[in-house]
């Protein structure tokens, strides 16, 4: 299929061609990058950034310990596959305790994990605008069998 020349750019002289070609790329490379600073809390809706998809703290943590798990699981199946291929011989009773031994480990830790879970405090994330005061306050307060209360603050 033939080329079609454009009748303008045709006149154009080398110099001409090569100048327009770099402003051609100039404009290209050219880029725009806000640099005022972002406020923390405002009122604007969150955007989605490049890479990974926006997550949960906590589905954040997940996905790197699910990561490093696997890493862990594949350098020992790894290293059990070498023992295993170096010896000849394969005992199903050992290959059983090296397969079943670290899965009891991590089932016993998340079960421990899940009881501990529950001890935490609750995180609390307060942000506010103008004069505020708090004033935290304990009460103890005891009462006894014959109608007495006695409040502490």
């Amino acid at each position: 299929m033939p080329t079609e020349i454009n009748p303008v750019n045709a006149a154009m002289t080398a110099a001409e061609a090569e100048a327009e070609a770099r402003k051609i790329i100039a404009d290209f490379a050219t880029s725009f990058r806000d640099t005022s600073p972002v406020p923390v809390v405002g009122s604007a809706p969150p955007v989605a950034q490049p890479g990974r998809p926006p997550m949960s703290a906590r589905a954040v943590d997940d996905c790197a310990r699910m990561l490093c798990a696997s890493g862990v699981i594949a350098a020992t199946g790894g290293a059990t596959t070498a023992v295993l291929w170096a010896s000849g011989y394969a005992d199903p009773i050992v290959v059983a305790l090296v397969f079943g031994a670290p899965a009891v480990l991590v089932l016993a830790l998340s079960r421990l994990v899940r009881r501990a879970k529950d001890v935490l405090p609750a995180e609390h994330h307060h942000h506010y605008q103008g004069p505020v005061y708090q004033r935290h306050k304990t009460v103890n307060s005891a009462s006894r069998l014959w109608g007495k209360t006695t409040n502490n603050l």
